[in-house]
């Protein structure tokens, strides 16, 4: 079996997502090969892992030659654009919140996948960066207001720092070249920078936390590829497992599943990324029962 990419209506309709046509519409057109599209929001690089899990699943599963052209946006764009090709999204935040299933059992419609429980999390990554700051006070969120996954993850944040006694300062960052006047606003003004996951931040993170350093800025992150660009810290679903699982998805509707009734997951695996470099140039000492705790630990 040959999977590769094709129609240019499958790939304007698929972002963060995978598509395929179903055992049916092959049998139709037998002439045409299966199709599987994989479009993301962020550069190639930067989620040349997630892209990776997701093929490698698929050939274990004997899907062989994918093409493989690395959120929420894309997918609710996507579901606009067709209710018959199937979509299968890897890391959505609230699919049921954005509308994209009805239910997290049985999603109905064309639409499933895997949710990244990203509004979930805001709780415990505040918890993680008083660990660090304990005498934390002020503190800025920098999100696209764009971006329904980010919006959704802000009043989260919101609502628990009140009871930790945090003041919070809002930044909205639509465009690349809104990120440093963002942090030049911040300056001396806040003590710590919580960071939704957004694909703007993500493919300008190398800019993104040398600004965040050069302003002394210690930033939580959703993902570890901040982290690796110089970020403090990040706390989230592991994005790899859930892209190769959902190869598994994309294999049992290449099958003849239908996606409305293929029950969305949620993520098993959640990682604590810390940068010991970045602590140092920010002056900061991690508790060794934090250091304990990271799932990896950037030296």
């Amino acid at each position: 079996m040959t999977v590769t990419i094709g129609r240019r209506e499958l790939l304007a309709a698929l972002g963060g997502a995978a598509a395929a046509w179903p055992l049916a519409a092959r049998a139709q057109q037998s002439a045409r090969l299966p199709t599987i599209g994989f479009l993301g929001a962020n550069t190639p690089s930067a989620q040349s892992q997630w892209t990776a899990a997701f093929e490698r699943r698929l050939r274990e599963l004997g899907w062989i030659d994918v093409i493989v052209r690395h959120g929420t946006v894309n997918v609710v764009a996507a579901k606009a654009a067709t209710s018959v090709i199937p979509i299968v999204f890897a890391a959505v935040a609230d699919p049921v919140g954005n509308n994209l299933v009805a239910g997290l059992a049985r999603p109905g419609g064309n639409v499933t996948g895997l949710s990244a429980q990203i509004p979930d999390l805001a709780g415990k990554r505040l918890e993680l960066l008083r660990e660090i700051i304990p005498g934390l006070r002020r503190l800025a969120i920098m999100v696209n207001g764009g971006n329904p996954a980010a919006m959704q993850d802000l009043p989260e944040v919101q609502a628990i720092a009140g009871p930790f006694g945090l003041e919070v300062i809002t930044r909205d960052v639509r465009r690349a070249e809104d990120i440093a006047p963002a942090f030049e606003s911040l300056k001396g003004r806040v003590e710590a920078l919580y960071v939704p996951p957004d694909p703007l931040f993500t493919t300008n993170r190398v800019r993104f936390n040398t600004l965040a350093l050069n302003a002394r800025l210690p930033t939580m992150h959703g993902t570890r590829e901040q982290v690796d660009a110089g970020g403090l810290m990040s706390y989230g679903s592991n994005q790899t497992d859930l892209f190769r699982r959902a190869g598994d998805y994309v294999d049992k509707i290449l099958r003849g599943a239908k996606p409305g009734d293929i029950p969305v997951e949620q993520p098993t695996k959640f990682d604590l990324i810390l940068n010991l470099t970045a602590a140092k140039l920010l002056g900061l000492e991690i508790p060794p029962t934090l250091l304990a705790r990271a799932d990896e630990v950037i030296e």
